[in-house]
């Protein structure tokens, strides 16, 4: 059973995020997840199922177990002071409009600033994005059963109307109703009284320069901003309860948390560093993972995903690859809203033990936000998806700032059929391809590696035969 409680627009006082950690502790658990809408999760041993209701009746924000009626609120709050933001959006703002939403959605909603790269505009059913006139929104609609992209309602929506709009629409059931889109925005506006404006332009989709968010940061005013991640998504309450008692030392109201998982403290003074340093040293915290760790979403608790995208970034990092500015995830459920560069599809199988193949798949443009994605390769095995992804990077890096889109051709769409087996050499990483032979060792073209001499040996570093591991490449 995993709880879990809604943190509205990613933000949490140190005192509530204490609380939540106290009620996980006494149900069981010794950590918490994140999760990819800025909500907190953990599970409760079933030794303590009995007290669960009791016990997280104590928790001090909306929260939920055992269903999916209840969605967190996104926001880009967590970008303030870290990426450049719109000139008005100031942190008042996102407070008063978060403070209006005085009731518990059932449908996802996104707030969100254009210009910031780190928190998604569209992955929400309601989804707010602000405009460059002061407090006045962009709405846009978006029901995957309705239709595959969010649609742009013709009027932007003023700030201290978002709440009540968005409420509208729920009532209005579209999923249950059919209603199209536009006859869904004519019912809103027959039934509701909110403020409008005129749209001067259409909202520009951002390209997308992921952040590091990482680390202790400078930001404003002399102060500075901290970003923790942890490889495995279990943050441990021990170290979180520290870090929440520090937050409350050294006068940080805010926690933040993105959707990568992650918490951002921010406003760390000069003279408190070396104290917070200090204790992410007592407990050993890795600061500086590589951003090629960090551009990931993966399902919460799932073990894996999470030993695939280890076994990819291990891959990836023997070859030296750049992923700057491309994110990744690894989709293992349907009906899941993508918001990454590149897709890595778990497809379902025939028989329980029958091994896994996956597609790849990857955004328009490599700009999730455009909600295109095209196929690059069709079910392939797990030792070929490093290959495809160093490819696809090649490809990201070819297309930047040329203008042109990157289209795959279906008639050479990776599939299946177009791999093949070779033997690689774990000590230098050389290859013996069946088709090519050895010709430093006379070895004529088309000896299969099982009739090679067992005194066979690498021809880059000597290394023995035993050395050579099967694996399936693209062709």
């Amino acid at each position: 059973m995993l709880v879990r409680v809604f943190a509205k627009g990613g933000i949490i006082s140190p005192g509530d995020f204490a609380k939540v950690i106290e009620v996980a502790q006494e149900l069981g658990s010794d950590y918490v997840h994140l999760g990819a809408r800025q909500d907190i999760l953990f599970p409760v041993q079933e030794r303590n199922a009995e007290k669960v209701n009791t016990t997280l009746s104590q928790l001090p924000l909306a929260y939920e177990h055992d269903s999916k009626e209840r969605e967190n609120i996104v926001s880009s709050y967590v970008t303030l002071d870290v990426v450049p933001s719109t000139s008005w959006l100031a942190p008042h703002i996102y407070h008063y409009v978060l403070d209006s939403f005085d009731y518990e959605p059932s449908h996802k909603i996104n707030i969100t600033d254009p210009v910031q790269g780190m928190v998604p505009l569209f992955t929400g059913n309601i989804n707010f994005v602000a405009s460059t006139i002061d407090n006045y929104w962009y709405l846009y609609i978006r029901y995957s059963v309705l239709g595959s992209k969010p649609w742009c309602c013709p009027e932007l929506i003023y700030g201290f109307d978002l709440a009540k709009v968005a409420k509208a629409i729920e009532g209005l059931k579209p999923v249950e109703n059919q209603l199209a889109f536009p006859d869904l925005y004519d019912r809103l506006k027959a039934e509701l009284h909110f403020n409008t404006h005129a749209i001067r332009q259409p909202l520009k989709s951002p390209e997308m320069v992921f952040p590091y968010f990482e680390g202790i940061n400078r930001g404003e005013s002399d102060k500075y901003w901290m970003g923790l991640y942890w490889r495995n998504n279990r943050f441990t309450t021990k170290f979180l309860e520290v870090l929440c008692q520090q937050c409350l030392k050294t006068d940080i109201g805010i926690i933040c948390l993105t959707p990568w998982k992650s918490i951002l403290f921010k406003g760390v003074r000069e003279k408190d560093k070396l104290e917070w340093e200090k204790i992410l040293g007592k407990y050993g915290i890795n600061m500086r993972h590589s951003s090629l760790e960090l551009n990931w979403h993966l399902p919460v608790a799932d073990q894996d995903a999470l030993d695939l995208k280890n076994y990819l970034v291990r891959a990836l990092d023997q070859q030296d690859i750049s992923t700057y500015g491309l994110t990744f995830s690894i989709k293992t459920q349907k009906h899941v809203v993508l918001f990454t560069s590149v897709v890595i599809e778990r497809k379902d199988t025939e028989k329980e033990d029958e091994p896994y193949l996956y597609n790849i798949l990857y955004a328009k443009d490599f700009n999730p936000n455009l909600f295109e994605f095209y196929y690059f390769a069709k079910g392939i095995s797990r030792d070929i998806i490093p290959s495809l992804l160093i490819e696809l990077s090649k490809r990201y890096y070819e297309q930047l700032n040329t203008g042109r889109t990157f289209m795959p051709d279906e008639t050479k769409l990776v599939t299946a059929e177009s791999r093949k087996v070779i033997y690689q050499c774990t000590d230098c990483l050389s290859m013996y391809d069946e088709a090519y032979g050895d010709e430093t060792q006379q070895i004529p073209a088309g000896t299969p590696f099982s009739s090679l001499d067992k005194d066979y040996h690498c021809a880059v570093c000597g290394a023995p035969k035993t050395s050579f591991e099967k694996i399936e490449v693209v062709e």
